[in-house]
């Protein structure tokens, strides 16, 4: 009795094992890698709806209400999100902006997902493509009208 394959068939396995490896680990590493702009995603909407939130306990009638709208949306942000590890080279200053508006306070973040690449590395598999595939910038946004 025989325990191995006809020549014929031992480069046929090898391919079958290359085109499932490729896709098992291209679901794999999607799942990983999908985990963190997903965390962060959810992060920004929950700091900037927090920051809304905040400003509206605020007094309309104090002096220097635009100002303390502002810096009380932008120290919300920044405390909320204190997590997150310098690495991701996340600014407060430069990745979220605070409108007041005809009693329109808006609050966004904008952060360019190059600043991932840092973090983790994107890779392109065969057949696939980019692995994670992202926008641009991950952005998030809560407003609240007075």
């Amino acid at each position: 009795m025989r325990t191995s394959l006809p020549k014929q068939q031992k480069g046929t396995a090898a391919i079958e094992f290359v085109a499932v490896f490729v896709i098992f680990f291209a679901v794999f590493y999607a799942m990983v890698s999908y985990s963190l702009p997903l965390l962060l995603k959810q992060s920004f909407n929950q700091a900037t709806a927090e920051a809304v939130r905040l400003v509206v306990g605020l007094d309309p009638s104090m002096q220097g209400y635009d100002a303390a709208v502002i810096n009380t949306a932008n120290s919300t942000v920044a405390t909320r999100l204190g997590w997150i590890p310098p690495a991701f080279n996340f600014n407060v200053a430069t990745h979220v902006s605070t409108t007041l508006v005809s009693g329109l306070v808006t609050v966004k973040i904008s952060y360019p997902t190059a600043n991932l690449q840092n973090v983790m590395p994107f890779i392109v598999l065969p057949g696939i493509g980019t692995v994670p595939q992202l926008p641009v910038t991950l952005q998030a946004q809560s407003s609240l009208q007075f």
